[in-house]
């Protein structure tokens, strides 16, 4: 899989940039990244990359359609793999125009322009072309105390948020069906580790309890996730792109499930064990972080409990997660502890947008 051309969406974000990191470190070939760098997407997250020969970055919209079907045109894909959305559960709460614009209308945008380029291409490259949808679990609904998610379960979605995943799901199914547009869907856990946005749990949740700001916990902490190490999702996206069957839907978990009281604990213990790196970093390491917690009024339709069922992309493609949690935990750590620069940058340069207007759910 070295000769591949990789049109990344949203490679500015979280889980988007750490695939870039993983698709340029394996030298698999030409990386485009096309970000609209609203609030989650940083160009600190690219940084590392821009005198890479093998990378571009477009700046823009996955709405504008003459711009998708220029790059495409331009840059001749091979992949085509989206991650970008709107992604904040909290965010959609508070206004869902901007989930519905990018997630339904950008994700429809990108199947018509990819239906029409896929058309022009010669018998080896269309059958060769992928365009992999990344998804979550939370289309699913919630769960019980048992039980699972797996590809066959309904669609229940109970936030704007996960409505607008929904809704950009069935489009690419559809596509698939209607026009045999080669397509893989996969619906993953909670992801971590690096470049996550600090307003997310866990890097929201680490800097707090360094800076010994209260650490919100939402009702009574016992919402379970199934956490998953973004570096092992990226490895089953890479899987599904090269051994997925074309119109199919892969589940992808961490078999880790975690109260948040217990993630949140889990974190705090992480910090102690590294605390001659919070020492190093400016911070006092504290003796008990767990009297920072402050339990908040829950926030509308949080579902109770999430958990995958990943054991058709195992049996069939052979992935499993190999990082451990508490590995993946040491690892996040650390790297936010090196990385604090990366934090600060991200805050002022989403403080600066919302200030003149410009960030996106504000």
């Amino acid at each position: 899989m070295t000769d591949k051309r990789i049109l990344i969406t949203g490679g500015a974000g979280f889980i988007g940039g750490n695939f870039v990191a993983r698709a340029l470190d394996l030298e698999l070939g030409q990386v485009l990244v096309l970000d609209k760098f609203t609030y989650a997407g940083h160009e600190a997250t690219l940084r590392q990359w821009e005198d890479h020969l093998n990378y571009e970055l477009v700046r823009g919209d996955i709405c504008d359609s003459d711009l998708v079907a220029n790059i495409l045109k331009d840059f001749h894909p091979t992949w085509l793999v989206h991650f970008a959305a709107e992604s904040h559960v909290d965010r959609s709460i508070d206004s869902a125009a901007n989930f519905i614009q990018t997630n339904i209308v950008g994700t429809f945008n990108l199947l018509e322009q990819c239906l029409s380029y896929w058309r022009t291409l010669d018998r080896e490259d269309a059958a060769g072309f992928r365009f992999h949808h990344v998804s979550t679990d939370e289309v699913y609904g919630s769960l019980g105390a048992t039980g699972y998610f797996t590809e066959t379960t309904p669609y229940a979605p109970n936030s704007p948020y996960a409505a607008s995943k929904a809704g950009s799901d069935h489009l690419v199914r559809a596509y698939h069906h209607t026009h045999k547009l080669p397509v893989t869907i996969s619906n993953c856990s909670n992801n971590y580790g690096p470049f996550q946005f600090p307003e997310k749990l866990m890097p929201l949740v680490l800097l707090n309890a360094l800076e010994g700001k209260p650490v919100p916990v939402y009702g009574d902490g016992q919402n379970v996730r199934d956490w998953l190490y973004v570096g092992d999702h990226c490895d089953a996206i890479l899987q599904i792109l090269a051994h997925g069957s074309k119109g199919e839907t892969y589940n992808v978990g961490g078999h880790c499930e975690k109260t948040n009281l217990e993630l949140i604990y889990a974190l705090f213990e992480a910090l102690t064990r590294h605390s001659e790196l919070v020492a190093k970093a400016g911070f006092s390491p504290r003796d008990d972080y767990r009297e920072l917690i402050t339990f908040v009024t829950d926030r509308p339709g949080h579902d109770r409990r999430y958990a995958i069922d990943a054991s058709r992309i195992e049996r069939e493609l052979g992935w499993r997660p190999a990082t451990a949690f508490t590995d993946g935990l040491d690892q996040t750590v650390s790297w936010y502890l090196h990385n604090l620069d990366w934090c600060r940058e991200v805050q002022q340069d989403n403080y600066e947008r919302s200030r003149l207007g410009l960030a996106a759910e504000q």
